[in-house]
């Protein structure tokens, strides 16, 4: 590919500058190709997973006291982005950096130091949680995944649907109810978080992970837990408090699944600006034409613009705060700059964007999908509605 547009470099330093020259190394043998065959025989991208676990990427978000780079969200944003700068799939690896978040931050000193260090080395891969359910949908708070209490474990019951790779991951992070919605003093109170060994439970057929093909290859499955059996030791957080446990998580996922955005939109620039200073038809460079300068220049302007707000999101996430109005607004906006900069793609390339063999149409389905998963973009304009604005809960 010709050089790269030149992305915002606002706010990075001499290191992160540097992180992205080394994804750009670690992603040169990861081509079209091999995405392509991957996304046609809908399997995993083992290779590449295990390049980025063995470079230490995976591992940057934990301290360093317990093995890991000590980094902090915005090195990640730095490393989420840039793999998707080089046409990679970042989604094949992106919960295994900051799914661990929980026992970090709610988990007991003992299970930071049974559980960290292997995380951090690779020995343990906690790649997969399982929060959706078939009849919840976005309100959580109307799960029914159900842990009760049996001396020293809890039995789970339940199901869960649009949970990725738990044919990849040694631990499933589970939200489960220990308490019923209608007997909770409200909605969001009676959520438990427990920490699941998915091989034995798994080989128990106490889980059973039943795959959903998608129009993206996310390895998407849906669970039947039936009688799973899960030690009281391996709570995360407190009974019945779970549900802050699962959304202080949700502030880095949406800054990492933002950044990976706007790499992705980048990248669909870089293609359609090269592919329109070298495609001629009816004796000029299509590039001379507004129809096609105009789209990409618009989608430029709202990357830049995501880009922006994802910093200032990140930047306070980093500071300890937390940031509802700033991370949710950064998805939005980076969703949407994503497709915008996909229809720009599909419409530069023409004809040629539907052949599978230029990477356009993959790149194209999956840049649909940010606008609905992991949370719709009216779910979102709805909660700064009422929850920054001031309007009446529609919900």
């Amino acid at each position: 590919m010709a050089d790269k547009i030149e992305s915002s470099a606002f706010s990075l330093t001499e290191e992160q500058i540097a992180i992205r020259e080394a994804i750009d190394d670690l992603c040169e043998p990861f081509d079209n190709e091999y995405w392509r065959k991957h996304d046609a025989d809908s399997t995993y991208p083992e290779e590449f997973v295990d390049a980025v676990y063995e470079q230490g990427w995976m591992s940057m978000l934990i301290p360093e006291e317990y093995g890991g780079g000590g980094a902090d969200i915005r090195d990640a944003a730095v490393v989420l982005e840039q793999i998707e700068r080089n046409g990679c799939h970042a989604g094949a690896v992106r919960a295994g950096m900051y799914t661990m978040g929980a026992i970090l931050r709610h988990g007991s000193d003992e299970q930071k130091a049974e559980y960290l260090p292997k995380i951090a080395s690779g020995e343990l891969r906690l790649q997969s949680f399982g929060v959706t359910e078939p009849d919840a949908g976005s309100d959580t708070t109307r799960i029914k995944t159900f842990a009760v209490r049996d001396g020293d474990e809890y039995v789970v019951n339940g199901n869960k649907i649009f949970i990725s790779r738990v044919q990849h991951s040694d631990l499933l992070l589970l939200l489960t109810r220990t308490t019923k919605r209608e007997d909770a003093t409200k909605p969001s109170d009676g959520f438990t978080v427990l920490l699941v060994d998915l091989n034995k439970a798994i080989e128990s057929g106490q889980i059973v992970a039943t795959p959903i093909k998608t129009m993206v290859n996310h390895e998407t499955n849906e669970l039947a837990i039936r009688d799973l059996r899960v030690p009281v030791a391996n709570r995360i957080g407190e009974e019945g408090k779970g549900f802050k446990v699962i959304l202080s998580g949700m502030n880095s996922e949406r800054v990492i699944v933002t950044s990976e955005y706007i790499g992705a939109g980048f990248y669909l620039l870089d293609r359609a600006v090269q592919y329109a200073n070298e495609r001629e038809v009816f004796g000029r460079k299509i590039g001379m034409n507004q129809a096609i300068q105009i789209p990409i220049a618009r989608a430029y302007a709202q990357l830049q613009a995501a880009s922006l707000m994802r910093w200032r999101a990140a930047e306070m996430y980093a500071a300890g705060d937390n940031p509802r109005f700033e991370v949710n607004g950064a998805k939005l906006l980076a969703s949407e700059a994503l497709w915008a900069a996909a229809e720009a793609a599909f419409d530069t390339f023409g004809g040629y964007a539907a052949a599978e063999e230029y990477g356009i149409e993959r790149a194209w389905r999956g840049a649909r999908l940010p606008r609905t998963a992991p949370i719709s973009n009216n779910i979102v304009l709805a909660g700064i509605a009422h929850g920054t604005l001031g309007l009446p809960k529609s919900f």
